[in-house]
């Protein structure tokens, strides 16, 4: 039996409103030579949204500093082939756009204006890509569709499938209905960009050809895109604009990029005949064609999604990430084939990596006791932390332990949970906060948690469950979900509970919370019509009822590919009522309270709305907050740190603890 430390050290712990003094790395780009590496730091000691601040470490002096010279920050930067330029998207003299500087930052110009969309694009891939002359620049920018004119109007008028964005701004509440089209920009600016693509479509995740002659992109040019997703691969031409089809097949594929040798193309895809253009229940794995399109195949068997394809610069080799049990490793295959091997595989997460010529990696890291920092990973092996900007909060801070935690569900299926422990004296029992991930499809891990961090401050554990669905876990297991919505995941997160008291005496059974966020939160909505035993529950952008969700969200295909059929089809309507928490609201006796995003359309705030009247109807303690700019997930930081805040005080109350 695991028993809990005592605590020795006098530590307060993480504090939400640490959260304004933590940074992490985002976006990475190593320079071909390896002698510099470029990267965003998202800097959230503003009120709004961390802002993402370009940095860049010098590799000869070990130094991090402000990259651009003029002290205005960017994102997305890219390396010039030659190494002497840099592209990336910011604000140069009041217009934003494409901006070129030299290696150090400085002689800034912007070549390009650009303009973006709030069409949702699932998992678009590069924004820019350098001609390998390195004289002129592949970029994404919008221009107006055809429905704009009557979208902007008064009245306003709608006429297309898709017609919300993933969230709205101010008055904002509609598809802008601009379209994203290829454009080439020349690097010094002397002349203006020059459009390539046109149409209704939407074009992004550029690649260049090694020849400079074509540029890849992913489009999705169906019939009817707005309510079949389906993106393909494209070659461009640069001289004429002429487009060939390098795939037509009825799954998705997505970042393609080009071997370095102009002999292969490698992309993400999936198999499947219908693809959500939101969480998808099939993995992502890395495919791998001729430069013509032909004889495709399948490249790594790694039963796991699979994102990112990275090509060596001998086109030997390719690189990309691998969710595997709560954690996302690096890996790396022969572009022959062959067994995919590990680079980087530890207690966390992987993010963006970058390569040099020689094979050095630079990657984000988001490791157990501290959020994504810069790493570098020499061709030998050898491993090196970067940075460490939150060296100054996180180390005289006591942070708890997150451990693995298995078990055999009710069918026998083995469920892992990820339970971070606080310090407690002497036999002291704590509370349980069971902690319920988005998705379905993803995953949680070990990798550090602020939120879990701040429970463990106040004195509590926090179980996060991997529940059936979940992705890290083969094919097999993120199937194990169809069809079958608050079913058997529910009852993975129940067996958990059951199994975390079992074998942790520390953990009090009487003072249980559950809370989750978007798919999380709808788990948390029906497991309190369930059961009783949890004293509090916290429901963040979650769904009360599966038919209205489906009809007001900005998408409606996720649940064709859920459930294999639309609601008005068969009996499908019935049987999403039948799992929707609304229908049950009766049965609750848990107090809940509601966070959500008034900007949503991902789960529409009207989701909310209708459980927290429904448990007023039924006499149950209920609260709901509205957070003012936000879309699905809260994004500035005071949101941030105010839902915990409140989170903490509501399960106090609620377990009887003082402040």
């Amino acid at each position: 039996m695991f028993h809990i430390a005592v605590l020795l050290a006098v530590s307060a712990g993480l504090a939400p409103s640490d959260l304004h003094r933590l940074r992490s790395v985002r976006e990475v780009a190593i320079r071909p030579d390896g002698g510099a590496i470029l990267f965003t730091e998202l800097d959230s000691s503003g009120r709004g949204a961390p802002e993402p601040k370009l940095m860049i470490y010098e590799r000869a002096t070990g130094s991090v500093r402000a990259f651009r010279s003029s002290g205005l920050s960017g994102s997305s930067p890219r390396w010039s082939p030659s190494g002497e330029k840099v592209a990336l998207l910011g604000t140069h003299e009041g217009a934003f756009g494409l901006v070129v500087t030299d290696a150090r930052g400085g002689g800034e110009r912007l070549v390009a204006k650009v303009e973006g969309t709030n069409h949702p694009l699932p998992s678009s891939g590069e924004t820019i890509a350098w001609a390998p002359n390195s004289r002129s620049i592949a970029l994404i920018s919008a221009t107006p569709g055809p429905e704009t004119g009557e979208a902007t109007g008064d009245p306003v008028v709608i006429r297309r499938y898709l017609y919300k964005p993933t969230a709205s701004e101010g008055e904002t509440r509609f598809n802008d209905n601009r379209r994203t089209h290829v454009f080439l920009a020349d690097a010094t600016g002397a002349e203006p960009p020059r459009q390539l693509t046109d149409g209704a479509t939407y074009e992004h995740s550029v690649s260049f050809s090694p020849k400079g002659d074509e540029i890849l992109f992913v489009s999705n040019r169906d019939r009817d895109p707005d309510r079949f997703f389906n993106y393909d691969v494209f070659a461009l031409a640069v001289k004429d604009g002429s487009v060939r089809r390098l795939t037509r097949t009825e799954n998705a594929e997505y970042r393609p990029q080009w071997s370095p040798d102009g002999e292969s193309i490698v992309y993400e895809g999936t198999s499947r005949g219908l693809t959500s253009s939101e969480t998808t229940m099939e993995d992502t794995h890395l495919w791998i064609m001729k430069a013509d399109g032909s004889g495709r195949r399948e490249l790594a068997s790694l039963d796991n999604r699979q994102s990112g394809p990275s090509w060596s610069r001998d086109s030997e080799w390719v690189y990309f990430t691998v969710q595997e049990r709560g954690t996302q490793a690096l890996y790396r295959i022969r572009a022959s084939g062959g067994e995919a091997e590990p680079v980087v595989r530890e207690r966390g997460r992987v993010g963006s990596f970058s390569l040099s010529d020689n094979g050095a990696v630079a990657y984000a890291f988001h490791a157990a006791f501290d959020l994504a920092q810069l790493y570098l990973r020499e061709p030998s092996g050898e491993k090196q932390k970067l940075t460490d900007s939150n060296r100054d909060v996180l180390g005289a801070t006591k942070l708890a332990e997150t451990v693995s935690v298995e078990f055999l569900s009710f069918d026998g299926k083995r469920v892992e949970g990820f339970l971070t422990l606080p310090s407690v004296n002497g036999n002291a029992r704590v509370p349980l906060i069971v902690a319920l991930k988005g998705g379905p499809h993803s995953q949680s891990g070990p990798e550090l948690n602020p939120r879990a961090q701040a429970y463990a401050a106040a004195g509590w554990a926090m179980l996060q469950v991997n529940y059936r669905g979940s992705t890290g876990y083969g094919q097999a297991f993120a199937d194990a979900i169809f069809g079958d919505q608050n079913g058997g995941e529910a009852k993975d997160v129940l067996y958990s509970v059951d199994a975390a008291l079992r074998r942790y005496e520390a953990l009090d059974p009487d003072r249980l919370g559950l809370e989750g966020g978007s798919y999380g939160g709808q788990l948390t909505n029906w497991i309190v019509t369930q059961t009783e035993r949890f004293k509090a529950a916290i429901a963040r952008a979650g769904i009360a009822n599966l038919v209205s969700f489906n009809y007001m969200a900005y998408y409606h295909d996720y649940l064709a590919v859920e459930y294999g059929a639309y609601p008005h089809q068969e009996d499908l309507m019935d049987r999403l009522w039948e799992r929707s928490p609304l229908k049950h609201v009766a049965r609750v006796r848990t107090p809940v309270m509601f966070l959500h995003g008034e900007n949503d359309n991902d789960v529409p705030i009207a989701e909310a709305e209708q459980f927290y009247v429904a448990l007023h109807d039924v006499g149950v303690e209920t609260v709901m907050v509205r957070y003012p700019r936000e879309g699905h997930g809260f994004r500035e930081t005071a949101h941030v740190a105010d839902s915990i805040e409140r989170s903490i005080e509501w399960y106090r109350r609620h377990f009887g603890v003082e402040p």
